[in-house]
């Protein structure tokens, strides 16, 4: 550790929700840097969050990405505490004037998972069985791909989820592998779906550490666990969701991954229907993933794209 980090030894407060999953993710990045930087004091800040709040609507009715993060946020910019681990996914594509991200820790896995009650992969599940989701995006997907299903809004955190499997209200639900592989519980996963019939949401299976913009000695104590290549797909990811959402929730996908020194992205838009689907690939050096972002973004708008995402923001 620096010697001006060492010289101010204030302790490092990391706000965090309190579900079992955040939690779990926030010890892992304190465990992080209390190896990074001996001596050094990580607090636990629990900050509850409107989407924490709100649990009988479906997210998109009651106002999609944003809901997990604001009142952290504000807290962030008030300096009651001095960082903030999120789920990547959860965070809109543009931050508030005077947040940055400090770092962005190497990727879990990023595919979305099906945890059945009968161990019935996706394909094997029954006409008619009920399959729980809150996200517009794997709803619209699993539309497309079995449209005998039938697909059923539920919220709560992962361990909800899973019980409300096993107690047969649902014949399966459709998660992130990266959250049940942080909490244990990846064996629980059936099938792993294939980008082909289920692309994940934009930065799914990263964290992202949230910092104020001016605050050097947190960004000085974030640096050890940035990882360079997650930074840089997700970098292109949030740039095309900035372009095409504007901070609603809205049934669009995309994933980077730098293959052969190259950064390559596919990204799509569906209608909730799953009817109509419009998809484009890009690829650009690692580092104009922003422009990579934007570009596609473009295209996806270009092939009718903004006529799927003008009829969902009027339903």
């Amino acid at each position: 550790m620096s010697d001006n980090i060492q010289a101010q030894n204030a302790p490092l407060r990391l706000g965090t929700r309190g579900s079992a999953l955040a939690l779990a993710q926030t010890r892992q990045m304190a465990a992080r840097l209390r190896e990074a930087h001996p001596g050094l004091v990580v607090e636990e800040v629990i900050i509850r969050t409107r989407g924490d709040e709100i649990l009988d609507s479906a997210l998109h009715e009651i106002g999609g990405k944003g809901l997990f993060v604001k009142e952290i946020e504000d807290q962030l910019l008030d300096g009651r505490i001095d960082a903030a681990v999120h789920s990547l996914k959860d965070l809109p594509g543009e931050l508030p004037d005077g947040l940055a991200l400090g770092a962005v820790p190497e990727r879990e896995e990023p595919w979305d998972v099906l945890v059945s009650r009968g161990g019935e992969s996706i394909r094997g599940l029954p006409p008619g069985s009920r399959v729980g989701t809150c996200s517009l995006r794997r709803r619209a997907q699993l539309i497309r791909y079995r449209s005998d299903l039938e697909v059923v809004d539920i919220r709560g955190n992962v361990d909800t989820r899973l019980r409300k499997v096993a107690e047969g209200e649902v014949d399966g639900v459709i998660l992130a592998a990266a959250g049940l592989n942080r909490l244990g519980h990846g064996e629980r996963a059936v099938e792993r779906f294939a980008p082909e019939i289920m692309l994940p949401a934009v930065g799914q299976g990263a964290l992202g550490i949230e910092m104020r913009a001016d605050d050097s000695r947190t960004a000085a104590l974030l640096a050890p666990l940035e990882h360079v290549p997650t930074r840089q797909a997700v970098t292109a990811e949030r740039s095309a969701m900035a372009f095409l959402e504007g901070g609603c929730q809205v049934p669009v996908a995309a994933f980077a991954e730098i293959r052969g020194g190259r950064l390559r992205m596919k990204g799509l838009v569906v209608s909730l229907d799953g009817k109509r689907l419009v998809m484009a690939e890009e690829e650009s050096l690692p580092e104009e993933g922003a422009k990579m972002g934007e570009k596609l973004a473009r295209r996806l708008i270009e092939m009718g794209g903004d006529k799927i995402l003008e009829e969902i923001r009027n339903v």
